[in-house]
């Protein structure tokens, strides 16, 4: 099945702005059939009976009631769910063994490409830069750092296994996400920032992501592999 292939029937768990988000990417979408919404103490095995995929954007401690569910029902799994702890990381591993996952904690086109960038810039700068990350989410977000600067940092120790980064996070107003990463030299310094106007970013992602997931092989994938895959 490709990329290009209809998604039928979409189950969305949560009920959150996300969740929201998402269901109006589809409605913009005009090709896909929202299956339903999922919320804690609802029948997610009969939602997921009736669906082609399920895309999540819950809370960490529904991950593992979520994957599991999807595994037993082999139905494709996209989440961008962050902050997971040890439980929710397994659950993940399991469950993409027996379908296809697509995880990530940002969804966004512009963080995967940034994220596909750092290793190649941070080889090219080399170990005699500073390194700092810094993200300003809204006050509702409890994480932190996000989910997105800690994916960012993994990308630099990818390229520079022994670089110390310097992390540090704000919460204000309602900003949907800021990141940037800072290269600093006794003689320069070298800026990478992405913003997030609105969360549609996010929301069409995952719909991109979800229409991708379709058909593919069992396994844990990124938005990096939906984006070198089309």
């Amino acid at each position: 099945m490709s990329s290009a292939t209809r998604i039928a029937r979409m189950a969305i768990a949560g009920t959150g702005r996300m969740a929201m988000a998402v269901a109006a990417a589809l409605e913009r979408d005009g090709d896909t059939e929202v299956a339903g919404h999922w919320s804690r103490g609802g029948d997610l095995s009969a939602l997921l009976a009736n669906a082609d995929v399920l895309v999540d954007f819950t809370l960490p401690e529904a991950t593992t009631a979520i994957a599991e569910a999807c595994e037993d029902r082999r139905c494709p799994l996209v989440c961008g769910v962050t902050g997971l702890d040890a439980a929710g990381e397994a659950a993940i591993e399991r469950a993409a063994a027996a379908i296809p996952v697509v995880y990530d904690r940002n969804m966004s086109v512009g963080i995967a490409a940034l994220t596909a960038a750092l290793p190649e810039l941070a080889a090219a700068l080399g170990p005699g830069y500073r390194v700092a990350i810094s993200e300003t989410h809204h006050v509702h977000k409890k994480d932190a750092p996000s989910g997105t600067a800690l994916k960012l940092g993994e990308a630099l120790t990818a390229a520079l296994p022994d670089v110390s980064i310097d992390y540090s996070s704000e919460r204000r107003g309602e900003v949907p996400g800021d990141h940037e990463v800072c290269f600093e030299s006794a003689s320069e310094t070298v800026r990478l920032a992405h913003s997030v106007v609105t969360r549609d970013v996010f929301a069409d992602g995952a719909v991109r992501a979800a229409r991708w997931v379709l058909g593919r092989a069992p396994g844990r994938y990124a938005m990096r592999d939906v984006l070198s895959a089309e």
